[in-house]
């Protein structure tokens, strides 16, 4: 069950500091709402980015100890990449989507298209890296839906309350330039929203909307949490209200065979 919500709160915790590999995320985001005088009630959505999610995890590469295959460097030279990058793409990767001139799009492991698998190069050093070790790269989490559900079982613990959880990473999109928050993990909150069987103001019954809540979520947080030095990986959402929910992040995912631009 999920209601439409009139108003809510964006609130970004700020004062987190440098994610380093095995450090606590949940912790870290109840630290950050003790400063923000803030106490988690029910329907409340915690969103981490992907980014420091990546880095608890220590998916850090150092890209001079990638060695490219053959196809790697093939697709380099027809990207204009790096090829110990794009043997990284390849890896994290089930199939290619779209390649161009320093454009390769792929169908992540996880299941979703995004260009060169998500794995980022800005803000992807290891805090003890070595000098002259880099660059480096930084992959995306292993298991988005269950770090998610693992912060949220933490966060209810210490807190008591019914909440959600969303892993956002930073999408582009097919015909429009800039990207956009997307969930690509979520725990608690409903990823899809169907909302057919509803009525418009006009009494006709919805037939076809279906509404991605765990993406609209992760762009609303995404307009606070920022793209480049703020410091801002955790975000609270309030104002929602919805059924809790166990369902995975993939049924946001269009299936292969349905995807006309894929």
């Amino acid at each position: 069950m999920i209601r439409s919500s009139e108003r809510l709160e964006v609130i970004a915790l700020s004062g987190v500091p440098l994610i380093a590999r095995g450090d606590d995320l949940a912790r870290l985001a109840l630290d950050g709402l003790a400063r923000a005088q803030l106490a988690l009630a029910d329907g409340d959505v915690l969103v981490v980015t992907s980014k420091v999610v990546s880095r608890a995890e220590g998916r850090f590469v150092a890209l001079p100890t990638v060695t490219p295959s053959a196809r790697a460097h093939a697709l380099a030279l027809e990207t204009n990449k790096d090829p110990r990058l794009v043997e990284l793409i390849l890896a994290e990767s089930s199939a290619i989507s779209r390649r161009a001139k320093n454009v390769l799009v792929t169908r992540h492991r996880l299941g979703f298209i995004v260009a060169h698998a998500g794995i980022d190069l800005s803000n992807s050093v290891p805090p003890d890296a070595a000098p002259d070790t880099g660059p480096w790269a930084l992959l995306l989490p292993e298991a988005p839906d269950a770090t998610a559900r693992m912060i949220r079982a933490a966060l209810e613990a210490a807190s008591g309350a019914a909440v959600g959880v969303v892993i956002s990473d930073s999408f582009g999109r097919p015909f429009r330039l800039g990207t956009v928050g997307a969930a690509i993990g979520c725990a608690g909150l409903p990823p899809l929203w169907d909302r057919r069987g509803d009525r418009d103001l006009h009494g006709r019954v919805l037939v076809e909307t279906i509404t991605a809540l765990g993406d609209q979520v992760a762009a609303c947080a995404d307009l606070v949490a920022g793209q480049a030095d703020e410091g801002r990986p955790f975000v609270l959402v309030r104002g929602l209200h919805f059924t809790p929910s166990d369902e995975p992040t993939a049924s946001l995912y269009r299936k292969p065979d349905e995807d006309l631009y894929a």
